[in-house]
């Protein structure tokens, strides 16, 4: 045995696709010290908000070929069911999280049903009436949703239970737990059945069939992962903003926004949405507070900027310019350790 053991650490080398992906991390663990004040904490929430978002989207849209704008529907169901829980039946958060993940589930189930019977545009443009229809029902039944005005949130000072802090570290670490869950999922699909699926289902539906698969269960079981995620994130956001409105919860420019992060990242891959993300926030925020002060709706033409580049020099995403220049950055790093002669 001891031999073995020897032989072992003899032949172990310790090569950059080991030890990088561990630095990353760690500087993801540090990052909220280094940063200068809450606000940027608060930049750093929201890319990890939208990497859990976006990641969900992907599911169904990226692996699937399901063009969806309507994920909003999934998002504000989650946040309105557990802000109504948690306001009139004081439910921890910590346990609405799950019933506002499954609400979103559950409204997946008939959506699916009727609107994978439609194909292409009309499969988007069913997606968007969905979210429309909820955002106006949660208009017209005010004296349960408040109507227009939306739901609050009281603060009650640090109280973990209540998932409410005085700083804005904790929600850090939970968005980024939340983040890589949603990563750590997409992965184990994409490598499960399912996941084969529905790559052929977005390839070419027609000849999936052909082959046996059933496009249909398959794409359900994936909304239904993908609204659930969804739900998750509505939660957490209504949690730590706050508030939580109609037009925020199930406006059409939250579904953009979502599907945006995957297409600028890279649909149907694991770490588009991370990408897409933090280059959409980043953009957002910087060009919000350089140029929104003084010239109103500039930031806006930044946004549609990046997005035009993107899609004409990336249409496929920046992933895989991502991808090479992290194997090229590998090759650069020496290996430590030795192998066994």
């Amino acid at each position: 045995m001891p031999a073995q053991i020897e032989a072992r650490s003899a032949s172990f080398r310790l090569t950059p696709d080991r030890y990088v992906p561990a630095l990353f991390l760690a500087f993801l663990l540090v990052l909220p010290y280094l940063l200068p004040n809450p606000f940027y904490v608060h930049i750093v929430v929201m890319m990890a908000i939208y990497v859990m978002l976006g990641g969900a989207w992907n599911i169904l849209s990226g692996y699937a070929g399901q063009l969806s704008l309507g994920h909003a529907a999934f998002f504000g169901t989650g946040a309105y069911v557990s802000t109504l829980l948690v306001n009139h039946y004081g439910i921890s958060p910590w346990i609405t999280l799950w019933f506002g993940g499954a609400a979103a589930l559950a409204l997946s189930l008939p959506i699916g049903f009727i609107c994978f019977r439609l194909q292409g545009p009309y499969f988007t443009i069913a997606t968007i009436g969905l979210a429309e229809a909820l955002r106006l029902l949660v208009l017209h039944f005010r004296e349960i949703t408040n109507g227009a005005q939306g739901l609050t949130v009281p603060f009650k000072g640090n109280a973990p239970w209540l998932l409410q802090f005085d700083s804005k570290m904790p929600y850090y670490y939970i968005a980024l737990a939340l983040a890589a869950g949603v990563l750590l999922v997409t992965w184990r699909m994409e490598r499960s059945r399912l996941g084969h699926y529905l790559v052929a289902i977005g390839q070419n539906q027609d000849a999936a069939e052909a082959l046996g698969i059933d496009s249909t269960r398959a794409k359900a079981r994936a909304l239904m992962l993908s609204a659930f995620l969804m739900g998750l994130g509505g939660v957490f956001y209504a949690q730590y903003t706050y508030v939580i409105d109609p037009d925020g919860a199930f406006g059409l420019g939250l579904s953009i926004q979502v599907a945006l992060v995957a297409i600028v990242g890279g649909v149907g891959t694991i770490l588009g949405p991370a990408i897409g993300a933090v280059i959409l926030e980043f953009f957002i925020q910087s060009t919000q507070i350089l140029l929104a002060g003084q010239y109103a709706g500039l930031e806006l033409m930044v946004y549609g900027g990046l997005l035009v580049a993107v899609i004409l020099w990336r249409p496929r995403g920046v992933y895989s310019w991502f991808e090479r220049m992290y194997t090229r950055i590998l090759s650069w790093l020496p290996s430590f350790g030795r192998t066994r002669a």
